[in-house]
């Protein structure tokens, strides 16, 4: 896909809406893994949340985004 200024703020909108997304489940499953709430370590919540919103964001330039339609140059 060609990165147009028409389409370039619906396709950040996109890769944003879908990196919370992963940084929502990430962080959902790094306090799951601990047996009491006082034992989860916030640092690590966090710190993998933002390397899963970090990731998404690449893997959305990598491969693109079913979101945000194709165009051409036709």
């Amino acid at each position: 896909m060609k990165l147009t200024k028409s389409n370039a703020k619906t396709w950040w909108y996109a890769a944003l809406i879908r990196a919370i997304r992963s940084m929502a489940q990430s962080a959902v499953a790094a306090i799951g893994a601990t047996a009491l709430i006082t034992e989860v370590d916030w640092v690590v919540v966090g710190s993998t949340a933002a390397m899963t919103g970090v990731l998404s964001i690449l893997n959305s330039i990598a491969t693109g985004l079913p979101e945000v339609p194709e165009t051409s140059n036709e």
